[in-house]
């Protein structure tokens, strides 16, 4: 008999270990996005190109402006952040990061296995494709064949340098420390054509009065090999836990409708791309 009470005894006091347990587990599940949101800085600066509208220009009066500062300054709202901005050169982009000169890139910097073996990265923000901008009364097709002898300009130290580099190397490739240095050579006769994304050819330069003699040519290109898996929010790979964080807020800010919001602002479509 007393056996048997000893025995019933003990089997609440394993359940209640089991219950502590349980709500051990769910407390830590239940805080995580507490705990990464306490170990967020309260403020961060963020490095950015102001040189490829409309995701980032410079105002006349010095400030930034684009799709990219818009949404970068409610990424930060949704963190409980202050966020500056700093303009950098593109090609020094990244190595302004390991400088430490920023603590963050929002600048079209797609995401490439490349770039991840040096920084981190947010989940994509944004996915277009590539394309030629060419003169409506050129008759050349956008391939190895048909750029023979052409000369194409493009930004340098990017994607669509990377990608003319692997894919036509026997084509002339001329590289700008802007997007708008290469259209104005293309505008002046310098260049044949012009490689970029869809959605900054079409807002920046086809629809401004410069570009009306010009038209998008050739398919679209997305090999992940050289575009990656769209734009993302660069780190340095020491603070991953900052991507993490930008990577919810790019959630939240499609889920409440923030995103779209923007884009519409910015683009008259979605460029999510996800």
């Amino acid at each position: 008999m007393h056996a048997e009470n000893r025995a019933s005894n003990r089997e609440p006091e394993n359940m209640r270990n089991l219950r502590s347990t349980l709500i051990g587990a769910a407390f830590v599940v239940a805080t995580a996005g507490a705990v990464m949101a306490q170990d967020l800085p309260d403020s961060l600066t963020i490095g950015t190109e102001g040189a490829y509208p409309p995701f980032t220009y410079t105002e006349s009066d010095g400030s930034l402006a684009g799709f990219e500062i818009d949404l970068g300054n409610a990424m930060c709202a949704h963190l409980e952040m202050t966020c500056d901005w700093v303009a950098q050169d593109w090609d020094g982009l990244i190595p302004g990061l390991q400088a430490q000169k920023y603590d963050a890139i929002i600048a079209s910097l797609y995401i490439t296995d490349e770039r991840r073996k040096v920084i981190g990265f947010s989940e994509a923000y944004y996915k277009v494709p590539a394309r030629f901008a060419v003169p409506v009364d050129s008759d050349f097709e956008i391939s190895a064949e048909g750029l023979s002898g052409k000369i194409v300009g493009t930004q340098r130290a990017t994607s669509f340098e990377r990608f003319m580099n692997a894919t036509m190397p026997d084509v002339e490739v001329r590289l700008y420390g802007t997007m708008d240095e290469a259209y104005l050579d293309l505008v002046s006769g310098r260049v044949d054509t012009v490689m970029a994304d869809v959605v900054a050819m079409q807002s920046s330069f086809l629809s401004s009065p410069e570009g009306e003699a010009y038209e998008m040519r050739g398919p679209e290109f997305t090999d992940p090999q050289f575009f990656g898996y769209g734009a993302g929010v660069a780190v340095r790979q020491d603070d991953q836990y900052i991507a993490d964080a930008f990577s919810e807020a790019i959630k939240a800010l499609r889920e409440d409708g923030t995103y779209q919001e923007l884009s519409d602002k910015w683009f008259g479509l979605d460029i999510y791309g996800g």
